[in-house]
């Protein structure tokens, strides 16, 4: 009962209901005036009309354009108000360009204080010309170098994780960066608070900035200034505002710790228990994380600065926050961010090029499966061509409908040599692909439309690591825990539930 009431009376559901009732006014507005006027009734069909060829010919994914069509279809004489108000899925007007204003100086910064060693990338050219051109990619439309000098760590678990970063903290001398989705009050996030407030204290500057809207079923309103009266930085990324906006859709998805600017973590942990198991939701958690220490912490840190400069205005030396100390170089390193302003998928085309040059195999874990018609062209591809290609899903799910969408795909994939394993002890966050021995990614990509374009995500590409052995024998653990799915599985699902999970897929684009 006092979950429901804190659910009622919170800024989530008060937003949502006002949004709602926004969207239903205007429709029936919409829909009065052309009731009563032919004319204004061919305006709007006009303005759908309008709409539905600026969205088929605007560079967009084809799932994308026909989840549109068929809502201009559905709904001809309001369609077209819809996508003007929703449709755009990036930052528009002031808002965009300001970010873009900062990215642009946020790139010369890092060739600035970062400035590319080139000797990396020869290296690795020299060594496989093929990752060597995925490296110059993401180098290239990212912004992020190719680094070496580098000590990696891989953690199977958030319940590994979770001590060292404490111990982490406790160490920090001059600053701290933090950047999460989701702060939720408990063991974690309660014992982490301690340490940042401590920390202020001692005269280590902190810095945290939060999704506002991963972040908001967890915490009381405003809380960015119970956090500020406590002395700690602090930044709400995107504040939720209760009226029509389609720059709400994009969301800080990443997760980043620096501290002290020589040593930084990543990957699909949250500061919330059920990510280390302190909570059990939807039975055992399965997440992982990497720790870095060294020249490639830099990258990190640069990708944290990308959005504090945004959400804060201000202007920053980098230089005082970047390593100090390098280490024994563990192969290639290479951190990279991806953001949803231009067309540029790095998230994304770093898995399909990946997917494109392997020879033995490619493992994927993944919480969601919702692709689009690359995505599933490259991986049955691979499969036919002798490759072996996994990808582990849930079989606990936090979201019903996503699940059923992520169902939705095993046929087809499976008809063409895909395997696909459900991890049977609970749900599998972890956000990981590896390849041929050789290379890995690690951090907070989902295979879904929301990953590759709506969300700021990140991750780190490593090339001849030890850490890809690491992975890949932790995939395989995992594949010994979880259930291969079977098409005679496929094939005994209800028509009914087939057609339910056929329409969810249809509109999982617009999610």
């Amino acid at each position: 009962m006092r979950k429901l009431l804190k659910f009622l009376t919170g800024r989530l559901f008060w937003s949502t209901i006002l949004i709602v009732a926004q969207v239903a006014l205007l429709s029936y507005l919409i829909y009065s005036q052309a009731g009563s006027d032919y004319t204004v009734e061919r305006v709007f069909l006009g303005i759908s009309l309008i709409m539905t060829m600026v969205v088929i010919s605007r560079d967009e994914n084809p799932a994308y354009k026909i989840g549109w069509i068929l809502i201009f279809m559905l709904f001809p004489l309001y369609g077209g108000f819809y996508y003007i108000l929703f449709g755009n899925k990036k930052f528009t007007g002031k808002v965009s360009r300001k970010l873009d204003a900062f990215l642009r100086g946020y790139r010369r910064g890092v060739r600035n204080v970062h400035a590319p060693d080139a000797t990396p990338m020869q290296q690795l050219e020299a060594k496989d010309p093929a990752l060597s051109r995925k490296a110059k990619y993401i180098s290239a439309i990212s912004g992020f170098p190719l680094c070496q000098r580098t000590r990696v760590t891989y953690y199977p678990l958030g319940n590994d994780w979770y001590p060292e970063m404490v111990a982490t903290l406790e160490g920090a001398k001059r600053f701290i960066l933090m950047e999460f989705f989701i702060l939720d009050p408990g063991e974690v996030w309660d014992t982490v608070l301690d340490i940042l407030v401590r920390k202020v204290r001692e005269g280590v500057d902190v810095r945290l900035m939060y999704d506002d809207v991963g972040t908001i079923k967890f915490v009381p309103n405003h809380y960015e200034r119970q956090l500020r009266a406590k002395g700690l930085k602090v930044v709400a990324f995107n504040p939720l505002k209760p009226h029509l906006n389609s720059r709400m859709n994009s969301r800080d998805h990443r997760k980043v710790l620096v501290v002290d600017g020589n040593v930084g973590y990543t990957g699909g942990v949250n500061l919330a228990d059920e990510y280390v198991n302190r909570r059990i939701l939807y039975g055992h958690w399965k997440d992982t994380a990497v720790r870095l220490e060294g020249e490639a912490v830099g990258n990190l840190t640069l990708m944290f600065f990308q959005l504090w400069g945004y959400a804060t205005g201000e202007e920053l030396d980098f230089a005082p926050f970047m390593p100090t100390e390098c280490q024994e170089s563990d192969g290639f390193v290479q951190p990279f961010g991806d953001n949803p302003l231009d067309n540029n998928n790095v998230a994304e085309n770093s898995y399909l090029s990946i997917i494109g040059v392997a020879k033995k195999y490619v493992w994927i874990t993944t919480p969601y499966l919702a692709l689009d018609n690359e995505m599933i062209t490259a991986l049955k591809i691979a499969a036919q061509s002798g490759v072996d290609v996994r990808i582990i899903v849930p079989h606990i799910p936090d979201k019903w409908y996503v699940f059923a969408v992520t169902r939705s795909y095993y046929r087809q994939l499976m008809a063409s040599g895909v395997r696909i394993y459900e991890y049977t002890p609970g749900f599998i966050h972890a956000k990981a692909i590896v390849s041929d021995g050789n290379v890995a990614i690690i951090g907070t990509i989902n295979m879904d439309y929301r990953t590759f374009y709506l969300n700021f995500e990140n991750g780190v590409a490593f090339y001849y690591c030890s850490i890809v052995t690491n992975v890949e024998a932790d995939v395989r653990r995992t594949m010994e825990l979880s259930h291969q799915v079977g098409m005679e599985e496929v094939r005994s699902t209800s028509t009914l539930r087939r057609l339910g999970r056929f329409l969810l897929r249809l509109f999982s684009p617009l999610m």
